[in-house]
């Protein structure tokens, strides 16, 4: 194939993965939950406490999340902080490796910040009683300063068992890490899953790339926990490169998965004597999830649909996303 020829398919591919995006409204739910049934551990914690259990058996961790964001009322904000609380109990009941994720529009944060504050400091205290860990999500860039302003203040006020997320296309976050390194942050590096305008996110893959090995390398030198998500070979592969270098134990970091994604780069990375965690995502939300997920990575989109119309099983071995 000639490299004009190249373009021409790859640009023509790219037009019909964004075709598909487009018609995720319209694609019945059963066929949804086809593809959202590797990703999410089902619709309630007992589905979700045996995906756990099956995780922990293979020697990885997990983080539980409770679906759910952009919540309409402070019901839902309370149910949703009810609902962790459940999820703590079950990991403590029955042994588990897990902590738990949450996203902060889903307890409040664009209703009332007062509100939402409380709950997270309620579900953090909750989390340290039983000796376990909460990691506060990262949203669209609208929410990135009011998140970090939640983590800043409970950690101001002693909450010492909260994590936050970094996201490596935003151009803001290596200033974020610096104010942020008295503290000792533990942080999570991605790569960033939402759309954002150029002005405040990098676009080009190379830039995120190059920026996410300076956050990660940045964090381990200056004696933080990181937790290194992503499902890019070259990304792990730099990070294997930077704990070497920086002579760091198995115990000072980690590296984070999704749920269903690449599951046999997740093997070899614990087989090569590291620390694995996989995000357990349960809830009645799965449909808003699946799609989002869909529409955030257009390559996915037309992937996934090539495979169901085909009768294949993807495996697991989806492109990469930003996520």
């Amino acid at each position: 194939m000639t490299s004009r020829r190249a373009v021409c398919y790859i640009f023509g591919v790219k037009l019909i993965d964004r075709a598909v995006t487009g018609l995720l409204p319209f694609i019945p739910r059963p066929i949804v939950r086809r593809f959202s049934g590797r990703y999410i551990a089902g619709d309630n914690l007992a589905a979700a406490a045996q995906v756990v259990r099956d995780l922990n058996q293979r020697r990885m961790m997990a983080t539980v999340d409770v679906l759910g964001e952009f919540i309409t009322s402070l019901d839902e904000a309370d149910a949703t902080c009810r609902a962790y609380e459940e999820a703590l109990l079950a990991i403590e009941k029955e042994g588990l490796d897990s902590n738990v994720s949450v996203k902060l529009t889903a307890m409040g944060l664009l209703l009332d910040g007062e509100h939402c504050y409380g709950l997270t400091k309620r579900l953090c205290l909750f989390a340290a009683a039983r000796r376990n860990f909460v990691r506060i999500d990262m949203e669209d860039s609208s929410c990135t300063t009011r998140t970090l302003d939640v983590y800043r203040r409970l950690r101001g006020e002693g909450v010492d068992n909260v994590g936050i997320v970094l996201q490596a296309y935003m151009r803001r976050s290596l200033d974020d890490i610096r104010s942020l390194l008295p503290l000792e942050p533990n942080v999570r590096v991605c790569k960033g899953i939402y759309v954002e305008p150029r002005e405040v996110a990098y676009q080009e893959p190379e830039k995120v790339n190059e920026n996410y090995e300076l956050m990660v390398d940045t964090l381990l030198s200056n004696g933080c926990y990181v937790g290194i998500a992503t499902h890019d070979e070259k990304l792990v592969a730099a990070g294997y490169r930077i704990v070497k270098a920086l002579k760091l134990p198995a115990q000072h970091y980690e590296f984070q998965m999704l749920l269903g994604v690449r599951e046999a780069l997740r093997q070899s990375i614990v087989d090569s004597g590291h620390r694995l965690r996989v995000y357990v995502p349960y809830g009645a939300q799965w449909y808003a999830y699946s799609v989002r997920r869909l529409k955030e990575n257009p390559k996915l989109a037309g992937y996934v649909l090539k495979n169901i119309l085909g009768g294949r099983d993807t495996n697991g071995e989806i492109p990469e996303s930003k996520g």
